[in-house]
């Protein structure tokens, strides 16, 4: 990465930041992924019970991983080889653990959250019921408006979701949201944080690389 786009990184970052914090969220900027598995691992208490939301950015940071190493109880529905009912009971269980971790679709200049979920639950979880909320972001993730992060939603988080979940939607062919009204749809439900939910303890961590989708 060079010194041009590391610059760039960082100021539209702590714009984002001093953006999020107006609007009553805690925020920061970190320029490395390794700086953000860092943060999170002193911000979180070895003893704390951890929902995952569905984010391949958590993926990618490895905060799960090091969070299972370390002895903390960690509620992730993404593991491979759960059956539905396993699937959904940690998803429960995500709605009143100790720190629920997701990532965000899109995150405005005006600081805003923007999220397009299937059953609802992660975006559930992101407004009430944990303890605390730990949203983790690269920087591509950031757009200028919320009609911007819808169009970014559509054409590039709704598609390859659908072929990471290997959902038959018709996005994974065409490579762009189609609006579909199939059962697999994932695209049920949308939401905008304006504002931080009153009674929730809700963070935000930039990170100055791309991550996820």
């Amino acid at each position: 990465m060079s010194e041009f786009t590391n610059w760039h990184n960082q100021t539209i970052g702590t714009r984002v930041v001093e953006a999020l914090q107006k609007n009553n969220f805690k925020a920061s900027y970190v320029n490395t992924k390794e700086e953000a598995l860092d943060k999170l691992s002193a911000l979180i208490p070895v003893d704390a019970t951890v929902g995952i939301g569905g984010s391949w950015t958590i993926k990618e940071v490895g905060i799960d991983t090091l969070l299972e190493e370390r002895g903390n109880t960690v509620f992730n529905h993404n593991k491979p080889g759960l059956s539905p009912e396993e699937t959904l009971a940690l998803r429960r269980k995500q709605m009143t653990c100790d720190v629920f971790l997701t990532g965000t679709n899109a995150l405005t200049l005006k600081g805003e959250l923007v999220n397009v979920d299937g059953a609802g639950n992660r975006v559930a979880a992101m407004i009430f019921g944990p303890k605390k909320v730990v949203v983790i972001t690269g920087i591509n993730k950031v757009v200028t408006n919320v009609e911007a992060a819808m169009e970014r939603i559509e054409l590039f988080a709704a598609p390859i979701n659908n072929k990471r979940l290997s959902r038959p939607n018709p996005c994974t062919v065409t490579g762009e949201c189609m609006d579909c009204q199939g059962p697999t749809r994932i695209c049920n439900v949308t939401t905008v944080m304006h504002k931080k939910p009153a009674v929730t303890d809700l963070e935000v961590i930039i990170i100055g690389e791309e991550l996820g989708f």
